[in-house]
């Protein structure tokens, strides 16, 4: 337990609800006071601390470094900001942010109780924020991004929302990949290591790293992981139909 973790634990330890919110198909966000520092709760699940963001920002600086001048980035999942202020500190004067968020509370909560968490990341001209599902914007924008990274469950997986299995599927990293311009990389984070979606995203077509990060920079704390996973610059080598999930194809 990190020395934050510890004065948080030790005073307010289950924390003051300051709100609520609703997440689009079921569900319910809890957002917790801990004294100056805040935490959202997915029932008994920490999704989100104000004490703990080193490898959000990591998610952003690892992904980043390579870009263009005019690199155009997708950010799945706004949270506390953590990850669009280490993309603005990590991106050039000519690069565009698009972050797509799927929680209408979350924004609210941006603006408001948890402003101070966001500095001047909302005002950035370089930044828009739109209340809408990830997904949707990546299959609405093929070859579009020279970055996309997501942060929008607890790992790989549908614990917040079962729609997020789409994104974390083989046909839904397809998709993933043909949102990007060849050699774009996709930066995914996670609370925990997961093998078989480091073979999903082989099976996708990507070249992968895998990045263990420490949470809070000390041989005791626990670690989370990043996936850096980089689109063939030759050519996605994938046609659309190839990236049309399964389920929707049966319907069309």
């Amino acid at each position: 337990m990190s020395t934050i973790e510890a004065a948080v634990s030790g005073s307010h330890a289950e924390g003051v609800l300051i709100d609520t919110a609703e997440i689009p198909g079921g569900g319910e966000l809890r957002l917790l006071r801990h004294g100056r520092h805040f935490e959202i709760m997915f029932g008994g699940e920490q999704l989100m601390a104000s004490w703990s963001y080193r490898s959000e920002q990591a998610l952003a600086t690892l992904a980043l470094g390579g870009v263009s001048e005019h690199a155009r980035v997708l950010i799945g999942g706004l949270g506390m900001g953590f990850t669009l202020a280490a993309a603005r500190a990590s991106l050039p004067p000519g690069a565009t942010i698009v972050v797509a968020e799927l929680v209408p509370k979350i924004v609210t909560w941006a603006k408001g109780v948890l402003r101070h968490l966001f500095g001047g990341s909302l005002e950035d001209i370089r930044v828009s924020v739109q209340v809408s599902d990830v997904h949707d914007v990546v299959v609405q924008q093929p070859a579009r991004f020279d970055a996309i990274l997501l942060d929008v469950d607890n790992g790989p997986d549908g614990l917040i929302s079962l729609a997020n299995e789409r994104l974390y599927s083989e046909w839904g990293l397809r998709a993933l990949r043909m949102a990007l311009r060849p050699g774009g990389v996709l930066g995914v984070w996670s609370a925990y290591q997961d093998d078989s979606f480091t073979y999903r995203l082989c099976a996708a077509g990507f070249d992968v790293e895998e990045v263990s990060v420490d949470t809070e920079g000390g041989e005791d704390n626990p670690f989370h992981t990043i996936w850096l996973a980089t689109a063939d610059r030759s050519g996605h080598g994938l046609n659309e139909a190839s990236a049309v999930e399964p389920w929707i194809e049966a319907a069309a």
